[in-house]
């Protein structure tokens, strides 16, 4: 009981820091109207698709909520669903709101120096990074406070792995069709800059970094969250005679002592004048994993836990493993390293090879990730049994504070170098912006390292869940029926990945035939004398990406349902099985070869190939416009995937 007053005081904490940081943000000046204008269009185009999302996912969350009342789920469990999907909606709004503040601030900061601006859309980042990690604590405890009863957290988990998906998938629709139209029309047709305000879905295109990259991934890693502390939570409850009593209680400790090392994280970079911003953002997040380190030590002895030494490895290992995997996506997406230059020299010969070697290095770059998780599982077993695999999960989500700060950064100072190009607010200004944003594409890929090495541990720790819950007492590959879930279930994360990436290229399509009409039919645009429609282009995107992502989201939802109740319960455990795998895979390949065509292409505006208007970099553009979904829309999305039909799965079980 006490333990869970020490969450609702540290969730306060949290929630506190993000305030002060919200509220220094808001009083930051914006000193040129223009850039006052075109701030205040984004954050109206970002609020306008939020709203209308949100009455979607409204008549979701009710359906799923009356269904769960009227069956033997129960009342409690429909309840914490509904709390589970407010918590979500709450975390990426209030993170949305704060960057589509910070935006213009920021390209207003950059023109004093780098430093100033790397503070104030770190800030940014910091009060969505506090904002989640708070709300998830506070919800997880107060489901546990009210309930008493650990399973019943399943269906916070479940609210927020449902919110996070027409999020992250609505989202990323959004931001990549008004991405690709802009670049396909603007960049490669026209051959006018990136952000040029002349392009009619300049505005759309930083809309969508709101609605998608802010919005959408605050959603995606705050169930990723939750459901490390409620996996751990309940299998925690059921090995209380293995580590003691308390044992349910460590991964809330373990978030606990995660908001306040980021705390002190956060002051590192907050007071670091010097170094490179990468560098500058890497010292405050290797702060944060030794206090993290230190403080979850001085949990497990005040719970005075049996095997202490056991259960500190298991955590410790699933840290580290965040930080190599985050290593690993930085040496595959970053240009400072060989195999994103190496993507650039490609685009020499055309688009063609720029497309192969892509798909290479992320098929490539699934190796090192794959073995680390393998020998975490591996350790983590040995010291905690499947206990220690759930703590290894929290482990490497305790630091998400800081590490959710700078992926959050990302969008704010991609948002600001577009300001700045469509302000105006020139070259100086332009090159300071883009470095920024240079490192925040960095960022946001050892971001998604993050939250797709904790998918793959929580998907493990919460396939044995169901097999507890489910009282499987083995899923047997002998059996006809098991086979077919497994190969249903690896089937999933492409069946949905296809929709998501037809999705965004329809959207595109109607996005680019607008550009292209306006840039025939209104005379003077390229001239600079007529101004073009750019509300016509956000609604566009608006209306497409929210009628393209429901099917998805139902696809994620019901397959599940159908083989349990058609196939049982063990072919719905080969159905977890084959997800995990699958969409682990997917979702590292898509991610790390979206980020190094995304980088790769950065590399040569920089004045490398040829630099800007080149025909290598046209063909960069090529692959950076097929690496747009896969890094930031399909990839993200079945990560979130892998959680849904797991957490699904064990709020059925009991039916089937």
């Amino acid at each position: 009981m006490l333990t869970t007053y020490f969450s609702f005081g540290g969730a306060v904490v949290g929630l506190i820091v993000a305030a002060l940081l919200g509220r220094y943000v808001k009083k930051q000046k914006i000193e040129s109207q223009k850039v006052a204008d075109i701030t205040s269009a984004i954050r109206e185009g970002a609020l306008a698709f939020l709203n209308k999302e949100y009455q979607i996912l409204f008549l979701f969350v009710l359906i799923v909520a009356v269904i769960m009342f009227l069956t033997p789920i129960g009342w409690q469990t429909a309840i914490t669903f509904i709390m589970g999907a407010f918590f979500s909606i709450l975390s990426g709004n209030l993170g949305m709101r704060v960057a589509t503040r910070a935006n213009g601030r920021v390209a207003m900061a950059v023109k004093h120096d780098l430093h100033s601006g790397l503070r104030l859309a770190f800030a940014s980042g910091s009060v969505m990074g506090f904002v989640v990690v708070a709300l998830g604590v506070l919800g997880v405890a107060l489901s546990l406070w009210i309930f008493k009863n650990p399973e019943v957290a399943y269906g916070f988990g479940f609210g927020a792995s449902s919110v996070a998906l027409f999020a992250r998938v609505g989202g990323g629709i959004y931001t990549k069709a008004a991405d690709v139209g802009a670049d396909l029309v603007g960049k490669v047709e026209q051959g006018i800059p990136e952000d040029d305000p002349r392009n009619p879905a300049v505005i759309a295109d930083n809309v969508g970094d709101n609605v998608g990259d802010v919005a959408g991934m605050g959603a995606d890693l705050y169930e990723s969250y939750v459901d490390s502390i409620i996996a751990a939570s309940v299998l925690g409850a059921g090995v209380v005679g293995i580590f003691g009593m308390r044992a349910f209680s460590l991964p809330l400790l373990i978030a606990l002592a995660g908001i306040f090392a980021s705390l002190v994280g956060t002051l590192v970079i907050w007071l670091s004048h010097r170094g490179h911003p990468q560098s500058i953002l890497n010292r405050g997040v290797f702060t944060t994993s030794a206090i993290v380190l230190l403080g979850t030590a001085i949990g497990i002895h005040y719970l005075n836990l049996i095997k202490p030494w056991e259960l500190f490895g298991a955590i410790a290992v699933g840290l580290i493993v965040g930080v190599v995997n985050g290593m690993v996506t930085e040496y595959y997406t970053s240009s400072k390293h060989k195999p994103s230059r190496r993507l650039a020299e490609a685009a020499k010969n055309g688009a063609g090879t720029n497309l192969i070697e892509g798909l290479a290095l992320g098929m490539r770059s699934t190796v090192v990730p794959v073995l680390v998780i393998c020998v975490t599982v591996a350790i983590a077993y040995k010291l905690a049994g499947i206990y220690g695999i759930a703590l290894a999960a929290v482990g490497m989500l305790s630091t998400l504070a800081i590490t959710l700060a700078t992926d959050s950064y990302g969008p704010v100072a991609d948002n600001a170098a577009g300001i700045a190009e469509m302000a105006e607010l020139g070259q100086e200004v332009r090159e300071r912006a883009e470095k920024l944003d240079a490192v925040g594409n960095t960022t946001a890929a050892i971001g998604k390292g993050f939250s797709v090495g904790s998918g793959a541990l929580i998907g493990v720790a919460l396939l044995v869940s169901y097999v507890y819950v489910a009282n499987i007492q083995a899923i047997d590959l002998k059996e006809p029926k098991v086979l077919i879930g497994l190969f249903i279930g690896g089937l999933l994360p492409f069946l949905f990945s296809s929709f998501l990436m037809r999705a965004v290229g329809k959207a595109a399509f109607y996005v680019v035939d607008e550009v292209r009409r306006q840039f025939r039919d209104i005379k003077g645009i390229m001239e600079g004398k007529a101004k073009p429609e750019y509300g016509h282009c956000v609604q566009i995107v608006t209306s497409g990406a929210l009628r393209q992502m429901v099917m998805p989201s139902l696809v994620a939802i019901t397959v599940p349902v159908l083989v349990g109740f058609i196939l049982g319960k063990a072919a719905l455990g080969g159905l977890l099985a084959g997800a995990i795998v699958c969409g682990f895979l997917m979702a590292i390949m898509m991610a790390n070869a979206g980020g190094a065509w995304d980088n790769a292409k950065k590399y040569i505006e920089e004045g490398h190939f040829g630099g800007k208007g080149s025909a290598t970099h046209k063909a960069a553009v090529v692959g950076d416009t097929v690496g747009d979904p896969f890094k930031d829309t399909a990839g993200p999305s079945v990560n979130i995937l892998i959680k849904v039909v797991s957490i699904l799965a064990l709020i059925i079980a009991p039916l089937l």
